[in-house]
């Protein structure tokens, strides 16, 4: 009877998890569904868990009140739940509990989780970050993330040691491309409503040559990525490849327009061209099949 109750806990765990996923994503959620159906279900735990992190520190939390302080000792407890779940293989927090489950079974440990933590913490401040500490910033909100979705994808692969470091290389690099993305994206956002300016010397504007140069950046990060794709195993490298050319589509529309219009625009990309990398996407899984 006890078996047939966790494994009940733990299958409205996975459910819980699916439903952040969903319901918060669109581009990442429609490239994890090409995924193994094990791997979508280890890659939304992980999802799950970074979303409710960054929706403590500053969207529902804030919006109904919670000032930075309450929230800072929130997300302290979220942390020290994280670190006892993947100890006892346990939480009371469904969507931690499902984290542990694929944190334990993938080897992901506190020293990736640390790291994250650490800088969901930092978005509590709004002084400027320099560039060590955007450095900083970006590996653990996007970088261990991405190593995390590593340690899901090479389950059970033997990989030499140049081949190992070059994957993980690109799975840093593609988090930071993913996480540029986004502040340029989000920038109004991020500066009128959050007081938050993440790039160095865009606190008062974001300047046409400023834009430029972190796109550049994030070019290179985005080619790191492209050489490291390709040795992934064949069951998940549909859905990275639609996520990367999701945000590399995203990046090019953010290119072609004035850093003006990012300062008070959020640039999308329309779903009639996700539907198409999807469909590219599904090409390439039904062609491995």
């Amino acid at each position: 009877m006890r078996a047939a109750g966790i494994d009940l806990y733990n299958a409205t765990a996975d459910v819980s998890a699916a439903t952040v996923i969903r319901r918060y994503s669109t581009s990442f959620g429609w490239s994890s569904r090409l995924l193994p159906a094990a791997m979508r279900d280890d890659i939304a735990h992980v999802y799950a868990l970074v979303r409710l992190a960054d929706e403590l520190v500053d969207g529902p939390a804030e919006s109904v009140g919670v000032d930075a302080a309450t929230r800072g000792i929130l997300l302290d407890e979220l942390e020290a739940d994280t670190e006892r779940a993947l100890s006892l293989g346990f939480s009371t927090n469904l969507v931690v509990h499902a984290f542990a489950l694929t944190a334990r079974a993938h080897g992901i440990g506190m020293d990736l989780c640390r790291p994250f933590f650490a800088s969901m913490r930092r978005d509590l401040d709004t002084s400027a970050l320099d560039a060590a500490g955007l450095d900083e910033y970006i590996h653990g909100s996007a970088e261990v993330v991405g190593l995390m979705c590593l340690a899901v994808f090479e389950a059970g692969a033997t990989r030499e040691a140049a081949a190992r470091e070059q994957l993980r290389s690109g799975a840093r690099r593609l988090g930071a491309a993913f996480q540029k993305v986004n502040f340029l994206r989000d920038f109004a956002e991020d500066h009128d409503q959050l007081g938050r300016a993440y790039f160095p010397g865009t606190s008062t504007a974001l300047t046409d040559e400023a834009k430029g140069e972190i796109v550049r950046s994030i070019r290179a990060d985005l080619q790191a990525a492209d050489e490291a794709i390709p040795l992934l195993t064949a069951g998940c490298r549909p859905a990275v490849w639609a996520a990367r050319t999701m945000f590399g589509e995203l990046a090019d529309r953010i290119d072609s327009a004035p850093a003006a219009t990012l300062m008070r625009t959020r640039v999308s990309v329309p779903a009639s061209v996700k539907a198409r990398i999807l469909t590219r996407a599904l090409a390439m899984k039904a062609a491995r099949a």
